[in-house]
C-alpha cells in the first residue's frame, strides 16, 4: 500500500514584501523519485530549506512520516540524508575521514561507521583515493563524496539539489545509476535538477513551481498529454523550402529548420498537414517523411512556464 511520507499543506514564506513560497500543496509516497523544477528563483530552494528544518515556513505545514518538520527536527534530521547546491566536502581531510566524521556526528558505532564509510566509497569508486584530501579530488570525485557522506546515515528519504550538474560522464552515470539502485531498495528521493533528461529518466512524478506556486504536478508522460496546446510536426523534404512559405499556413504557430528537418510548432495537426501538402505540391517538392512526436518534457517545461507568465 501506497504511503505519503512528505505531506506539505497550503506551505508559505515570505521575506517582507516577497512572497518567496505562496500556498503550495503536495505530497511525496514512499519510495519514489520525486522531481522539483522550477526556474532561477521559483521557490524550490526555500521549499526545500523549509522542508529540512533550515527554515522555518511563514505559515502552513510539512509533515515527515506523520510529524511536523518545525517541532520535530532532531528527529526528522535523522531520517533525512541533504545534498543542497552549494555543499562542499571537509577538503584538508581525506574521503574517508570525511565519512568518518559524519559517522561520529551521528553516533554510529567506530566499527560499523568504518564498514559503512569503506562500503560507500567502493560503490561510489573512491575506494581507491580514500586516503587522498578532498582538495585534490576533481569535481565528480566531491559530488560522490557528497553523496556518500549523505548516506552515511542510512536516510529514509534523500534530498538532492542537481546532483548532476556540470560533471563528466563517468561521474554522472555512476550517481544516477546509485541513485536508481537505493530508490529500487526502498529509499524516498526528492530531486531538484534543470536538467529534463535527467527528470525524465529517473522521475515518478513531477512539481513544476513558478513564482512561488506549484502550476503542475503529475508523472512524465501525464505532463506530456495534458499539453494538448503543444502539437508539432517534423517534417523531411527531398529538397530546401524557405520556412516563411510555411508560416501563414493556418494552424501552423511556429517554423524551425533543424539539420535536416523542418519542427513545426501547430495548433491544429491535420488543418497544418494539409496545408504543409498544399505547399509541397505548388513546388514540387516530395515529402520523405513526416511525423508528429510527443513533446519533449523540456518542451512541456517551457510552455508551461510561459503559460504562466502569462
Amino acid at each position: 500500500m501506497e504511503t505519503d511520507v512528505i505531506k506539505v499543506n497550503n506551505l508559505s514564506k515570505h521575506f517582507g514584501e516577497i512572497k518567496a513560497v505562496n500556498i503550495i500543496d503536495f505530497f511525496v509516497k514512499q519510495g519514489e523519485i520525486f522531481g522539483f523544477l522550477g526556474p532561477n528563483g521559483a521557490g524550490k530552494t526555500t521549499t526545500i530549506r523549509m522542508m529540512t528544518g533550515v527554515l522555518r515556513p511563514t505559515s502552513g505545514s510539512i509533515q515527515i512520516y506523520g510529524k511536523e518538520v518545525w517541532k520535530n527536527q532532531i528527529m526528522i534530521k535523522q531520517i533525512l540524508g541533504n545534498v543542497p547546491e552549494e555543499a562542499n566536502v571537509y577538503m584538508d581531510l581525506t574521503g574517508f575521514q570525511n565519512l568518518s566524521f559524519i559517522g561520529e556526528l551521528y553516533s554510529i558505532p567506530k566499527v560499523e561507521r568504518k564498514e559503512r564509510a569503506l562500503n560507500l566509497l567502493k560503490k561510489f569508486e573512491l575506494f581507491e583515493r580514500r586516503e587522498s584530501l578532498a582538495k585534490k579530488y576533481s569535481k565528480g570525485m566531491k559530488q560522490r563524496l557528497l553523496l556518500c557522506m549523505a548516506l552515511m546515515s542510512e536516510p529514509k528519504i534523500l534530498f538532492l539539489d542537481e546532483p548532476t550538474s556540470g560533471l563528466d560522464v563517468q561521474s554522472s552515470i555512476i550517481i544516477k545509476n546509485l541513485i536508481k539502485e537505493y530508490n529500487k531498495n526502498g529509499m524516498t528521493i526528492f530531486l531538484t535538477t534543470h536538467n529534463m533528461d535527467v527528470a525524465n529518466e529517473m522521475c515518478g512524478r513531477i512539481a513544476i513551481i513558478n513564482k512561488g506556486k506549484i502550476i503542475r504536478c503529475d508523472t512524465p508522460d501525464n505532463l506530456r498529454a495534458i499539453e494538448k496546446e503543444y502539437q508539432a510536426i517534423n517534417l523531411y523534404l527531398s529538397e530546401e523550402i524557405n520556412p516563411s512559405a510555411f508560416s501563414e499556413i493556418e494552424g501552423i504557430k511556429n517554423v524551425s529548420k533543424i539539420k535536416d528537418f523542418y519542427h513545426i510548432i501547430v495548433s491544429n495537426v491535420d488543418q497544418a498537414i494539409a496545408g504543409v501538402i498544399n505547399i509541397t505540391r505548388e513546388r514540387n517538392v516530395k515529402i520523405i517523411k513526416i511525423n508528429t512526436p510527443e513533446p519533449s518534457l523540456e518542451e512541456v517545461f517551457i510552455n508551461v512556464i510561459q503559460e504562466g507568465e502569462r
